[in-house]
């Protein structure tokens, strides 16, 4: 049968291409190495040492340069993230302005809880407590206050300007840039008035606050202490030097606006620290002091004496301190940490003998004074480390019932709890504004024979996070 044209011309170029296969070396059936020998690249010939060199200079450079640019992306990128940190931190504090009942609290930092009900604060405080101490005894239901602002009896403004003008306030937490203040939540409502008139008195008596950077300025600190029940005033102005010009006519003239003043002193602190009060001081109107009443005692109170700052609550407290110190009359009571003995004092009308230790020399002479003042006979002060004076009492073969303890919010030491076991004392009643190293003390308590009993939370500083505590501990 004869072939179709079309078929033919197929058969012959299939021809075509198998001879063009075979001239060139390859087989037309072998397809798949045609494609292989296609697709491999020819090697390159190798690179001369002076090539291979700027080649390796050029590699360095590409990924140094690669390198950098990855640096500064990141770097570009840390700034960004710090950006809106710094933009979140804005927003919020604004959020916080609008929101807060105080227009600084955000920068303050002094009232954390200012802004929740005073319950909620109450029931977090008792919850904190719990977790606390709950695994040490019973917690009991936190005492709170009928009022919760402005119980604070001493107030304390830092002065420094701002554009030529005088201004006062308080660090902003953490650091030490100034926070102007015109008036506190919780802080004393007159004391934050003379605060606010002396700050306008200050440039029509030429007086120059204070500059921490440049040692320059006269005012740095004024302190105010206020007896609630007394109403008695002291105010401190601390200076950096002990030359106040027109002293005189400033006192005069801030009394003339404030008559309910009671007594002003000047402070010197020329120290280049975060100190307050510095050692020396002239008394420049009244007595240098004030005094104030507690729990039935008369107690006096000089710039430098520890004195609880919420008398309300520290009725309570004190109370409750000597409820669970279960005197009948007989006991040698010991108050450590005793300050200007305030619980000494209470204490010293249910005890037998009471001796009270401290090591601050200005505190011990309020105290002895305070003893007199209240006609107290069984009550003896010593300018004492309350440690060593336990210790040497110890040696003596001396003991005592009752240790009232009221130590710093860092606590007590090994040291001062060994010396209270020591002097054989049957029961400790550990009053504390610090209940974290509260919980650490009662520790070491354990390892020395004694078992905390029961703790009182007492809610001595309103809008803050802190917590005052009162705790009996017993000898096993």
């Amino acid at each position: 049968m004869r072939e179709t044209e079309k078929n033919k011309k197929k058969r012959m170029d299939v021809g075509a291409k198998a001879s063009k296969s075979v001239r060139d070396g390859k087989t037309f059936s072998d397809k798949k190495a045609l494609k292989e020998s296609k697709s491999s690249k020819v090697p390159k010939p190798l690179k001369s040492s002076k090539e291979l060199k700027e080649s390796e200079r050029y590699q360095g450079y590409q990924s140094a340069k690669s390198s950098k640019i990855s640096k500064e992306i990141g770097r570009d990128k840390a700034k960004d993230k710090e950006q809106d940190r710094e933009n979140n931190k804005e927003k919020n504090t604004k959020k916080l302005k609008k929101k807060s009942l105080c227009p600084v609290s955000a920068r303050c930092g002094g009232c954390q809880y200012l802004d929740m009900p005073y319950e909620e604060q109450l029931k977090l405080k008792q919850t904190q407590m719990q977790k606390l101490l709950g695994k040490f005894c019973g917690v009991h239901p936190i005492h709170g206050m009928e009022n919760p602002f402005h119980y604070r009896n001493k107030v304390h403004a830092v002065f420094g300007h701002r554009k030529g003008e005088p201004v006062s306030g308080v660090y902003e937490e953490g650091t030490h840039n100034l926070v102007p203040v015109e008036s506190c939540l919780i802080e004393d409502q007159k004391a934050d008035e003379i605060i606010g008139t002396i700050r306008g008195m200050l440039k029509s008596f030429k007086i120059r606050t204070y500059d921490e950077d440049t040692g320059y300025g006269l005012l740095r600190h004024v302190l105010i202490r206020r007896g609630f029940t007394t109403g008695e005033i002291l105010v401190v102005l601390v200076t950096a030097s002990p030359v106040f010009p027109s002293k005189n006519n400033f006192v005069k003239a801030l009394r003339q606006k404030h008559p309910e003043i009671t007594t002003i002193v000047q402070n010197i602190n020329d120290r280049g620290t975060s100190m307050v009060l510095g050692d020396r001081e002239h008394v420049l109107y009244g007595k240098g002091y004030i005094e104030d009443e507690l729990c039935g005692f008369r107690f006096r109170i000089s710039p430098k004496s520890f004195y609880q700052v919420n008398p309300v609550q520290t009725e309570y407290l004190y109370n409750k301190a000597i409820e669970l110190a279960g005197l009948t009359g007989k006991e040698m009571v010991l108050d450590a940490y005793c300050g200007i003995g305030t619980i000494g004092i209470t204490a010293s009308a249910h005890a037998g003998q009471v001796i009270g230790v401290e090591l601050n020399p200005d505190a011990v002479r309020d105290a002895i004074q305070n003893a007199k003042c209240n006609n107290i006979k069984n009550i003896r002060f010593y300018c004492n480390d309350a440690t060593k004076f336990m210790t040497q009492m110890a040696e003596a073969g001396d003991g005592v019932d009752v240790v009232l303890m009221d130590p710093p919010r860092s606590g007590s030491t090994e040291e001062f709890i060994r010396a209270v076991a020591a002097v054989k004392a049957k029961r400790v009643v550990y009053v504390s504004c610090g209940p974290d190293t509260l919980a650490r003390d009662l520790e070491v308590f354990k390892k020395y024979g004694y078992q905390a009993k029961s703790a009182w939370p007492v809610d001595l500083f309103p809008q803050t996070y802190h917590c005052e505590m009162v705790v009996e501990i017993l000898k096993k």
